[in-house]
């Protein structure tokens, strides 16, 4: 679809391609780093304001945003969307605890248990 102004309606769908409002672990990894608002809105450079509301949930983001915010959080852009990193059960939180010998443990133990076709 091409964004053109025409009807107010398309134009006004076409503002937010590109731009997700879907649920978001910001405000945990902005935490998680030890950073106020503030301190990562002068990183990404954007307004304290814009980011509040985004982590609220009422302003959208979009991939630029959330590849400044991976940068500044020092993580993954994916991590920010699909990651609590304040879960200490999470997978991730765990894998992160692991040293690189023991990592390769664990991805032998997982291509076994999915190697071994059960659910059990």
């Amino acid at each position: 679809m091409k964004c053109q102004i025409g009807t107010s309606a398309l134009w006004k769908m076409c503002q937010y391609v590109g731009m997700a409002k879907q649920p978001h672990y910001i405000r945990e990894w902005r935490k998680h780093r030890g950073l106020t608002q503030e301190q990562l809105a002068e990183r990404i450079g954007i307004a304290r304001s814009y980011l509040t509301k985004i982590e609220r949930g009422t302003r959208r983001y979009d991939q630029p945003f959330l590849e400044a915010a991976a940068h500044a959080l020092r993580c993954e852009p994916g991590d920010i969307i699909t990651r609590d990193p304040t879960d200490p059960e999470g997978i991730w939180s765990i894998w992160d605890q692991l040293k690189p010998t023991e990592r390769l443990q664990a991805v032998a133990v997982l291509k076994a248990i999915r190697g071994t076709g059960t659910d059990g």
